[in-house]
């Protein structure tokens, strides 16, 4: 009925069928099974958290783990406190049904409601398709917050036992908290570690390949529990840490096969647990207490929404990516409450907590309201609330390209600045893996770089054999690859591009090849910092020689620009004396005027009159003869001047023309005097007859 399921979650049907088969095994006289504590933890909690484990999203779960790590820690804490303090108030102002509940019974009973269960959140949240970060948040609480459940129920049960609690007592109580957390994560790396090791020598015999996931797997967390370490956080630890060598090891079907098992036998104890929760509460005994009952939903609801609000406001001063009021909404409201608490309240002892059918009530009264309640009505509110919904496809290789690329790009940022951040460390533990770990736990070449490489050969080889087997490879030579195949034979192309449809697991593999060889950073670290740079002596040096070398090159330019102009004729001194002010390099000397006084041009400053100088002066009509007409119409010639040598200096080396007399005719050119222009424009500019 897809309208009933599009409304009411999935854990809420299966509830409603427990209570539905409970009541009828009661109608028809018959005593309905409880679900036993055993029977929970050892058989039907372990699929749940080792399918939460091996596929955890490892990436958000990382870079959220302070925020989770808070809220699992230091909210719990505080629910559980908040609420035992306040349970215990209520008690001593309830009457004399509930005067005779102490403080340790109710700070243990405030330690098992306070914890956000996996199993309901797990149930509710894959449904309403929220985005990664809170589905992270929240999934990652209810996963972190069973070691300080474990450690607080131990702890108040053990105190419970004893005539008087001390100050030593409760230090050890503390301590144990990082050795339950911090153990039961030692236990699930060490069996990870052997998981992938054995996974390394299968190759030959593939069908056994998922048993030694799940032996290990469950091997791992009966041995948490074994010492009352936490067996959940083995189990997370040990998914993530075999996941990424044992999928290098075995075959494409065997990680089908741990994959689709894992989901099936995690669904199947979902809905036992769920089936079975419904079937206990009718066939367990209750008291039920209204103050009692009623003040506990009251602060559990209280508790949740003031450790939330406090946490974030805490957090948010150390996140870059803040959260808004509506994730704070979110999160308060996804606090549901399962199973686990139910087992665990069903796992006290009478001599110690007479009051324990009460407790119970009163935990089944909370897990029904915060999972048809809360549970129903998520969704409805995260419609309305518009907030953003988890991306249904996958991520592009562009776009997993582009993150990696972003990560090498923040680590050589966080390398430059010297600051040893998130990205540091998970670039030293991605070496050290590669270098050292990855030789040990892959077999064969899979352990070596690149992948990428090794499947295109592979890619290639296949291909290949499909065309052989196909009978096309007949008419072509065997040199030949499959790229000039296809020039070879041309087809004709369709109207529309075909795309080959690629299989899940060779687009898995493929995805996975692309993240695991991109462009690597630089090996070696170093920090940078500019006040302990040591100058180059010889970087000054080398400027100036550049310098020159630059210059040189830029006059050689000039050199070669000025010489290739051709020349001009002059057609009166007016002019002459026009284009030697704007371009006195454009005229060269003519070959049949060799009696002409010549005036020689210096290129470097072409614009001072300093630059003019009379080489030789010989006026027409000195040597005897009468000036013939060509040279009365071509007056003066021009000559540009011999470049100097490399060693010698233009200005301060005296030349031919530096003498007095040389100097006197330099300033009669320069500066003529009132003198009138000649009237005739073919005159020459010194008279005849001077």
């Amino acid at each position: 009925i897809p309208s009933v399921s599009s409304i009411v979650p999935e854990s809420c049907l299966l509830i409603v069928v427990g209570l539905l088969v409970g009541g009828l095994i009661k109608g028809v006289g018959e005593k309905p099974p409880i679900l036993k504590s055993d029977i929970f933890f050892l058989f039907l909690l372990p699929p749940i958290i080792l399918d939460a484990g091996y596929f955890l999203p490892l990436r958000q779960f990382t870079e959220n783990l302070g925020t989770i790590l808070i809220f699992a820690v230091v909210g719990t804490l505080w629910n559980a406190f908040f609420l035992g303090g306040l349970m215990y108030a209520v008690c001593q102002l309830g009457g004399p049904g509930l005067n005779h509940i102490g403080l340790l019974a109710n700070l243990l009973f405030g330690s098992i409601i306070s914890a956000v269960d996996p199993v309901a959140v797990l149930a509710v949240f894959e449904e309403i398709h929220i985005n990664e970060l809170l589905h992270i948040l929240v999934f990652g609480e209810s996963l972190l917050n069973d070691a300080v459940t474990v450690v607080l129920y131990h702890l108040f049960e053990e105190f419970a036992t004893f005539e008087q609690v001390t100050i030593i007592d409760i230090i050890l109580g503390f301590l144990s908290f990082f050795v339950v957390s911090l153990g039961g994560v030692l236990v699930g790396v060490i069996y990870g570690v052997i998981t992938a090791f054995t996974s390394r020598f299968t190759s030959h015999i593939r069908v056994i390949e998922p048993l030694f996931v799940f032996l290990y797997s469950y091997m791992a967390y009966l041995s948490a529990e074994l010492f009352h370490l936490s067996g959940i956080m083995a189990l997370i630890a040990a998914g993530v840490v075999m996941r990424p060598y044992v999928e290098a090891n075995i075959s494409h079907k065997s990680h089908t096969t741990i994959k689709y098992f894992l989901k099936m036998w995690s669904s199947v104890s979902e809905t036992l647990i769920f089936i079975f929760l419904g079937v206990s509460t009718v066939a367990g005994h209750h008291y039920w207490n209204w103050t009692f009952v009623i003040s506990t939903l009251f602060f559990c609801l209280v508790a949740r929404v003031l450790g939330v609000l406090v946490l974030t406001w805490f957090i948010n001063k150390f996140r870059i990516v803040k959260l808004t009021p509506k994730d704070q909404f979110i999160i308060a409201y996804g606090g549901l409450r399962g199973a686990i608490a139910f087992s665990l309240g069903y796992l006290l002892d009478y001599k110690h907590f007479g009051m324990r059918d009460m407790f119970l009530t009163a935990i089944i009264t909370v897990i029904f309201f915060t999972v048809f309640v809360q549970g129903m009505t998520i969704r409805p509110l995260v419609d309305l609330l518009a907030v953003k919904k988890k991306q249904e496809t996958k991520h592009s290789i562009n776009e997993e390209i582009h993150t990696q690329f972003l990560d090498h790009l923040l680590t050589g940022i966080e390398d430059i600045c010297g600051h040893y951040g998130h990205h540091h460390w998970k670039d030293k533990l991605n070496r050290f893996n590669k270098k050292y770990v990855k030789k040990c736990l892959i077999a064969g070449e899979r352990s070596k770089e690149p992948q990428l490489i090794a499947f295109y050969h592979k890619m290639e080889m296949k291909q290949a054999i499909e065309l052989v087997e196909s009978g096309g490879i007949g008419k072509i030579p065997s040199a030949v690859s499959t790229v000039s195949i296809q020039n070879i034979n041309p087809k004709t192309l369709p109207l529309e591009r075909v795309l080959p449809a690629l299989s899940k697991d060779k687009e898995e593999e493929i995805r996975k090849i692309l993240r695991t060889n991109l462009q690597k950073t630089r090996q070696r670290l170093r920090s940078y910092n500019r006040h302990t740079l040591v100058a180059d002596p010889y970087e000054e040096a080398w400027n100036q020689m550049l310098l020159r070398r630059q210059k040189a090159r830029q006059l050689e330019q000039k050199m070669n620009n000025y010489l290739t102009v051709p020349a001009h004729r002059l057609d009166s001194p007016t002019m002459s004396r026009a284009r030697i002010g704007s371009d006195p390099l454009a005229y060269e000397p003519k070959g049949d005027s060799e009696n002409l006084p010549i005036i020689t041009i210096d290129p470097a400053s072409p614009q001072s009159p300093e630059s003019v100088d009379l080489m030789s002066e010989e006026p027409k009509g000195c040597s005897g003869l009468p000036p013939s007409p060509e040279e009365d119409e071509e007056g003066l010639v021009m000559r540009v001047k011999e470049p100097s040598s490399p060693g010698t200096d233009d200005v301060f080396t005296p030349g031919t023309g530096d003498s007095p007399s040389n100097q006197r005719m330099l300033r009669c050119l320069s500066d003529p005097g009132p003198r009138p222009e000649p009237e005739e424009e073919g005159e020459p500019f010194i008279p005849k007859g001077q």
